[in-house]
């Protein structure tokens, strides 16, 4: 393959793979679509404790009934669909500072200047100069030193409502909340998922993210500004290929 037609070929590649934000040009970002979400199809999934049933919403008339609905029952997320409010507060802080250093000196002498006169008898054959009396005399020095630090700081602040989506075998939930906030043409986007035990959630039906297990949160966002934020498809190739 010629320079010319590789670099025609890249250019093409280059302008097909761009032609996917074409149709976002001038366009707010889209939502991601609630329906197909899996909190949406655990909240629309059948209930197993008929119990539970009971207390949520077939005997709302009695003042005294069991059941989270009642004046004293516990509305803590319990069952699959459940809602419950995640409370993110990070506030970490981490300092790392190492350094080390090392230094190393050798020297070696060896030389046979008497030996029942075998030494003299070489001597005689060897070139002008050399003498087995200095026969081997060698020195070596290394030395080393590095420094390293690490500082970081993190600030973040949110409140987010998650689903049940599952209950493992255990007891334990496990729970998905996403939020979506657009302003103009930029969308924040809020994702946190994970595990909790039943135990650790409030009675106020909140669980703080240092008690939920895996967690995986996310806090980004999508739109112009986002976009501007990013290298284009070309920098990005030439940063991976380029050596230098």
């Amino acid at each position: 393959m010629s320079a010319r037609t590789f670099f025609t070929f890249a250019i093409l590649a280059g302008t097909l793979t761009a032609c996917g934000d074409i149709s976002q040009v001038g366009k707010r970002p889209a939502f991601t679509p609630i329906t197909a979400s899996s909190d949406y199809i655990a909240m629309n999934s059948v209930r197993s404790n008929p119990t539970d049933q009971i207390g949520r919403g077939k005997r709302k008339a009695s003042l005294w009934h069991s059941g989270p609905t009642s004046l004293l029952g516990d509305r803590r997320a319990s069952v699959l669909g459940d809602l419950l409010t995640v409370v993110i507060r990070i506030n970490d802080k981490a300092e790392i500072s190492n350094s080390s250093s090392r230094t190393r000196k050798g020297s070696e002498k060896m030389g046979i200047p008497q030996f029942f006169g075998i030494p003299q008898r070489v001597d005689a054959g060897l070139p002008t100069g050399a003498s087995s009396a200095k026969a081997i005399d060698f020195s070596s020095n290394s030395s080393s030193s590095g420094n390293g630090s690490v500082r970081r700081k993190e600030k973040l602040t949110l409140r987010v409502a998650a689903t049940v989506t599952d209950v493992l075998a255990n007891g334990y939930l496990s729970i998905q909340g996403s939020q979506e906030v657009r302003v103009n043409f930029e969308l924040r986007e809020l994702l946190v998922t994970g595990f909790v035990r039943p135990e650790d959630i409030s009675r106020k039906n909140e669980i703080t993210y240092d008690k939920i297990a895996s967690a995986r949160i996310s806090y980004g966002g999508r739109g112009q500004i986002s976009s501007a934020q990013q290298s284009r498809y070309g920098q990005q190739v030439i940063d991976l290929v380029s050596p230098f």
